[in-house]
């Protein structure tokens, strides 16, 4: 730095101001300061600065499996957020892993990061309380958390579940599946308890679980197998799958078979990735706000970070169902 002055003929505070708060320097000035830190390869010690704040300018996304499209578009909400406050953003994939997950989240507390998001396997598990007890700021993203004294971003599954089986009832179809699991995982359960409310509103009968150990495109061609060969009256006509992963390995497994869509099989899925429009035949869908959901718990969890009077919230977004051919025909 001390080089940097001298070249520019500044001093050193000029220099610091630049570097920390560049709106308190005149233009020609700063413009002079930044050609003497090109000229030099001046770079900042980014690593000495936390150490004397006591924090980076960086928040961390703790997602749940980069292999889903879902969490990606969430990673971009966030980072847009992120950005537009001036801040860098690491993503970690927990890949399903509770031990994963919470290593990642004890590494990131000790680099001092300014806050942490986290799609936790578990939303009630000890280590993520752990976090905020150290001072850390971190917001639950597409989970609730009965912990108030923890920011939440979530989606009305529930709700989404219904929406899912009441176009399902309304295209003319009684005997639906649901196509999930494991039922360990929150929103499973959710969009399940969602359908059945559906059908007991319209006094349907009750729903055939093809239960599945991941919400993947392989579980989906697998549960598919099983739901073709229910015999006669006992298959069902349409089928709510609890993610559009396993709702395209479901549609592939239809197709595969030699039968169409919808006429032998009508097909919802959830969250409306992209993939789900692109598909062969586009799939009917519940869209989950991806990118507010991301972008909102960022807002949350850069408002902690900042403001001391900062108020917990547990935000709940409202789903809606985009209708396709995999149910229109």
């Amino acid at each position: 730095m001390k080089d940097v002055a001298a070249l520019a003929r500044v001093s050193l505070g000029t220099v610091s101001n630049v570097l920390n708060r560049p709106e308190r320097v005149l233009p020609e000035t700063r413009q002079r300061v930044e050609q003497a830190m090109a000229d030099l390869g001046f770079v900042r010690n980014e690593a000495a600065r936390h150490l004397r704040s006591g924090r980076s300018r960086s928040l961390a996304y703790v997602m749940l499996d980069a292999a889903n499209p879902f969490f990606t578009d969430v990673a971009a909400g966030i980072e847009e957020a992120a950005e537009e406050s001036l801040f860098s953003l690491y993503m970690c994939n927990s890949g399903n892993r509770a031990d994963r997950e919470a290593g990642y989240l004890s590494h990131l507390v000790e680099q001092r990061v300014q806050g942490i998001l986290v799609t936790p396997l578990d939303p009630e598990a000890e280590h993520l309380a752990a976090v905020a007890r150290r001072g850390t700021p971190l917001v639950i993203v597409d989970r609730t958390t009965r912990d108030e004294s923890l920011c939440s971003v979530a989606v009305d599954d529930v709700l989404g579940g219904t929406l899912a089986v009441e176009h399902l009832l309304d295209r003319g179809h009684q005997r639906i599946a649901f196509v999930g699991g494991p039922e360990s995982i929150g929103q499973v359960r959710d969009r399940l308890e969602g359908a059945r409310r559906g059908l007991a509103a319209a006094e349907a009968s009750d729903i055939t679980v093809i239960a599945t150990e991941a919400t993947t495109v392989r579980e989906g061609r697998m549960a598919g197998e099983r739901l073709l060969g229910l015999a006669g009256r006992k298959r069902p006509t349409a089928a709510f799958c609890a993610n559009d992963l396993l709702a395209l390995g479901l549609l592939q497994q239809v197709v595969a078979s030699g039968l169409r869509v919808p006429d032998d099989l009508a097909i919802v899925g959830y969250d409306d990735i992209y993939f789900a429009g692109a598909a062969a035949v586009p799939l009917t869908s519940v869209r989950q706000p991806r990118h507010v959901l991301g972008r909102r718990a960022a807002e949350l969890v850069m408002d902690e970070a900042a403001n001391p009077d900062h108020i917990h919230q547990q935000v709940v977004l409202l789903p809606e169902l985009v209708a396709r051919t995999s149910t229109l025909g």
